[in-house]
């Protein structure tokens, strides 16, 4: 499960380029209660999502000329200029150079050997999400890759991720599960899985899939159809794991929603717990 301490390697922030931030708000509101800090022309409008007083991402308005609606996953580093170096050695690309954001840290962005785009986020002011794995909130991330292997290896030498193979109760299904170094799987936050398992997440190429919790799959699939998105992969129970669903916002965004299995205690769980 994800770590609130974040620590170097481990998914710590995520964010929404759209094209139309009003729209976003009313959808992301009105299926999370997500409400809107805006974001000064300091930092470029760039601004942020709030859940009962709690950061949950970030959001930037993207021309649609520019780019398209898209999720991005950062992860913790505490020197993104080292990261990058990695990155390069290891056979990844620049998306763009390692730059200050004020005092509140530092990013880069980043293209794996598969073509994955990801960030990097060094934190100072800002430490990342402020709250995880509570309904609303990052629960679990998930690589879409033409090459699983190749990808382990890839984030192995960059971050020093450790993989474990979980094998699909009921199914001859291994789904690739990753933790930070230093940790154990208890400790995993998230999954690699290759494209072509997947039809639907394959035709968007490879990217990163952020899960966020939810305490009812069906009824939010049904909420984000109400509200403009789509539904992109039905929802489904994985044994030991929970129910999920993959949907999409109304300008093209995917993402995940999720309702973990209850762990012992009552925790809310992620897969590969």
């Amino acid at each position: 499960m994800l770590n609130p301490a974040f620590p170097d390697g481990a998914p710590n922030w995520v964010d929404l380029g759209t094209p139309d931030l009003d729209g976003a708000l009313a959808f992301y509101g009105g299926l999370f209660g997500w409400e809107l800090l805006p974001g000064g022309p300091e930092v470029g409008g760039y601004g942020m999502f709030t859940l009962d007083g709690h950061t949950v991402a970030g959001v930037m308005t993207v021309p649609e000329e520019q780019s398209s609606s898209a999720w991005s996953v950062y992860f913790q580093s505490s020197d993104v200029s080292s990261t990058a170096q990695l990155v390069n050695q290891a056979g990844g690309r620049l998306a763009f150079e390692p730059m200050e954001v004020l005092d509140y840290g530092r990013m880069g962005g980043f293209l794996d050997p598969g073509g994955a785009y990801f960030g990097v986020w060094q934190p100072r002011q800002n430490p990342g999400v402020g709250m995880i794995q509570q309904p609303g909130s990052l629960l679990w991330v998930e690589l879409y890759t033409p090459d699983v292997p190749a990808a382990s290896r890839f984030f192995g030498d960059v971050f020093r991720w450790k993989t474990e193979p979980l094998k699909v109760e009921g199914t001859e299904y291994v789904y690739t599960t990753v933790h930070p170094a230093g940790t154990g799987p208890e400790l995993s936050f998230g999954g690699l899985v290759t494209m072509s398992d997947v039809p639907a997440e394959a035709a968007r190429g490879p990217h990163w899939l952020p899960y966020f919790e939810v305490e009812d799959v069906e009824g939010a699939v049904a909420a984000a159809k109400r509200l403009g998105g789509a539904e992109a992969l039905p929802p489904m129970e994985v044994p030991g794991v929970g129910t999920m669903a993959n949907v999409t916002d109304p300008y093209g965004a995917v993402f995940a929603l999720m309702k973990p299995q209850p762990r012992q205690g009552g925790e809310g769980g992620a897969p590969g717990d």
